[in-house]
Formats: C-alpha cells, structure tokens, sequence
C-alpha cells in the first residue's frame, strides 16, 4: 500500500478497516484512466482516475474526486469498503431481523404462558377455598 498523499492517521484508519472486513490490498485490481472535467492539462495529460475493483465480491469503485493520483486511490479504496461493509451489513441486518421476528414471537409466547399459569393458580386457590372446613363465625355473617 502506501503513496497516498493523506496523514498517517487516515492511513492507519483505512488499514484498520480493511483488517475489519477481511480485505486485502492483493484482492483489488487497481487500474487508472485519464479523469473528465474540470482540472485543465493535469487532467488531459495524467491519468488520475482510479477504478478499484474488488474481485471476491465484483465490487468496483471509480475516483477522480481530486487532481492527484495518490488521493484518489486513498478516496477509491475508502469508497471500496465502504460498499463492501454495506453489502456485508445487509447480509447481517437480514439475519437480525429474522432472529428478533423469533424473539418477538417468544415473548408473546410467554407471556401468554404466564397468563395461563396465573389462571391455574387461581382456580387451584379457589378449589382449595371451598376444601377449607367452615367456621361459626363465618356462618353468623351469613344468617
């Protein structure tokens, strides 16, 4: 890697990343072509653009956002992962939502459960109410 014309931080953000999503730099095919638009001879005459093709998943990028090279393939390779990372996310937020649909489901579930379980109990109080012997002093009240 290297030759990018960005801070050593931004460097190790992009290195970061890409340990992250399991990319390796031998997994890109770089290749540059002559960029469009304003930039006047340094743009007619260098091949500034970048297009960045990730080969595991088909992914391709193409950067000219700048006049150097060096940005540029910085710029191709933060907007590769981040196509990669989205495209990996949307597998995941798939899964998610499947398993929370689940949890979902378990929890009306239970607590249907517990409402049963709660009437259970009652009826047993009340069967174990009537067992109960009855008492003078509960009679008196009634006569």
């Amino acid at each position: 890697m290297g030759n990018f014309t960005v801070s050593k931080e931004k460097e190790n953000e992009l290195l970061k990343k890409m340990k992250e999503l399991g990319v390796c730099e031998r997994e890109m095919k770089e290749s540059f072509i002559r960029s469009s638009g304003p930039g006047g001879q340094n743009v007619n005459k260098v091949s500034t653009c970048v297009v960045l093709v990730h080969t595991p998943t088909g992914l391709s990028v193409k950067c000219q956002k700048s006049r150097s090279q060096g940005l540029n393939r910085f710029y191709a390779r933060r907007l590769l992962l981040n196509k990669i990372e989205k495209k990996k996310k949307g597998c995941v937020k798939v899964e998610q939502k499947r398993i929370s649909k689940i949890r979902r489901q378990k929890r009306r579930r239970s607590k249907r459960a517990k409402e049963k379980m709660l009437e259970k109990k009652h009826q047993q109080a009340e069967k174990k109410e009537e067992r109960k012997p009855i008492r003078l002093s509960k009679l008196d009240n009634y006569l």
